[in-house]
């Protein structure tokens, strides 16, 4: 599932989650993001920019142990309403310090094309201060949207991440020169 990125200043959270609920009511796989994660194995993860909390409360369903961070109130707020048990913490990615790491931190949904432009790097950074060692950072976006996969690599490269996959979708199809979407998985060099 991927979101249309906008002006997330204009989001109410709960509207949100009624478009994403109002989605898998057609039988829509709503789970491409945490399927993928899931296969990873991990322990504990970071849901970067994890809106009203959909990929986070599909991985704690799975039982692996989960963090949702946004910088969106009005999302964290719809995230606490659906799974209150759930860690949920308003923040910016680019600044907070949770004080642990994880095995993977996510990024789906178009979340490096929410971040205001220029900023992504400082996005890139947050994550990789929260990556467990041998740990993985998942992300994908939209492209021909203002911020390439060339440049995430780069930004990535800066801190100390190689990319060791990248596909078209979720669920894993082939990437070309051609393709809309980018599906990466970076690790520590």
């Amino acid at each position: 599932m991927t979101e249309e990125p906008t002006d997330r200043r204009e989001w109410d959270g709960d509207e949100y989650q009624q478009r994403i609920d109002r989605l898998a009511a057609t039988g829509a796989d709503m789970h491409g993001e945490a399927d993928l994660v899931a296969s990873l194995a991990p322990s504990s993860v970071l849901d970067a920019g994890c809106g009203s909390g959909r990929v986070a409360r599909e991985l704690a369903r799975r039982a692996i142990e989960v963090v949702g961070v946004d910088p969106d109130r009005s999302m964290i707020d719809a995230a606490r309403r659906q799974s209150p048990e759930l860690a949920w913490v308003v923040a910016d990615m680019a600044d907070v310090e949770l004080g642990r790491t994880f095995d993977v931190v996510v990024m789906a949904g178009n979340v490096p094309l929410f971040t205001p432009a220029g900023t992504q790097a400082g996005l890139v950074a947050g994550c990789r201060r929260h990556l467990a060692h041998g740990g993985s950072l998942v992300a994908g976006f939209q492209l021909g949207r203002g911020y390439s996969v060339t440049e995430y690599d780069e930004h990535c490269t800066l801190v100390g991440l190689i990319c060791t996959a990248r596909w078209s979708s979720w669920s894993s199809e082939p990437f070309t020169a051609g393709s809309g979407y980018a599906v990466s998985i970076h690790r520590m060099a």
